[in-house]
């Protein structure tokens, strides 16, 4: 590969034998180099690919401006993801969670603390996420010394979500509280007796597949088995209530709606939580 770029001492363009535009990075891989100079291979630390990146010159920019330590940060982190939790990740994350690590660091070292609203959220729903978030507050404190506070686990673990599923910020965020609200009014209905506890985990699976449709306008047409509506309706008519009561609320609040079939899914789920863990 040549270099068609330098954008500073760690940080030059390329391009791959199909013409893609390459960024690539390592420590002095730019210094004394011209444009059509050949890469030193040695040198290479990181190449990205930014045919898969939504904003290239928004990414060259930020890379750019940035301390490579930083970006290195990034790279380990989202590296963590991919080879230890079986994540895939967009290119765009590289972009998100450098900019928010610098800008973490900028704040904390302002004396700047803000608290994540969506911390036990993003812990009960994203727990694989999570512990990368927890795993990048400890490299960051490793490599520069600063202990950002634990609401910063759950902050990167929402980038590490956009990344799996190519939401904005914006929307991870709606469909994190949407899930928050209709697991409240869920216990609020049906509530755990005192000294007990139940796994979550199925229902917390149904609820985030449901609000990812829902948020992201996905179509879905719904499919009625009027058979199984009328055995619900006759046979679990407190949990089916309580689903519709939960449907009623997104309409209001967010301006959509489950379908039929998912309204019958989700009462059979909580019928069947009833009946295994809290009776």
């Amino acid at each position: 590969m040549r270099i068609e770029k330098i954008i500073n001492n760690n940080i030059i363009s390329s391009k791959d034998g199909m013409g893609v535009e390459l960024v690539v990075m390592g420590r002095g891989i730019g210094f004394g180099k011209r444009p059509g100079d050949e890469i030193d291979d040695q040198m290479v630390e990181k190449t990205f690919k930014l045919d898969q990146m939504n904003d290239k010159e928004q990414f060259k920019e930020l890379l750019a401006s940035l301390p490579l330590e930083y970006i290195r940060l990034a790279n380990d982190i989202i590296s963590f993801a991919k080879d230890n939790l079986a994540i895939k990740l967009n290119q765009n994350v590289y972009l998100t969670l450098t900019d928010h690590i610098n800008f973490a660091l900028n704040r904390h070292r302002e004396g700047m603390m803000f608290n994540n609203i969506l911390y036990d959220e993003v812990r009960l729903f994203y727990p694989v996420e999570y512990s990368v978030g927890s795993y990048a507050l400890g490299i960051i404190e490793e490599r520069t010394g600063c202990r950002l506070a634990e609401d910063e686990a759950a902050s990167i673990a929402l980038h590490i979500i956009n990344g799996e599923s190519n939401m904005e910020m914006g929307t991870a965020f709606v469909m994190i509280k949407m899930m928050r609200e209709m697991m409240e009014i869920i216990e609020k209905h049906i509530p755990v007796p005192e000294g007990r506890n139940y796994p979550k985990d199925r229902l917390i699976s149904d609820l985030k597949q449901l609000a990812n449709r829902l948020v992201a306008e996905e179509p879905m047409d719904g499919h009625r088995d009027d058979g199984l509506y009328h055995f619900v309706e006759d046979n679990y008519s407190q949990e089916y209530d309580i689903i519709r009561g939960i449907n009623s609320y997104i309409e209001k609040e967010y301006q959509c709606s489950m379908t039929e079939e998912e309204r019958i899914y989700l009462t059979l789920n909580i019928k069947r939580m009833k009946d295994l863990y809290l009776c």
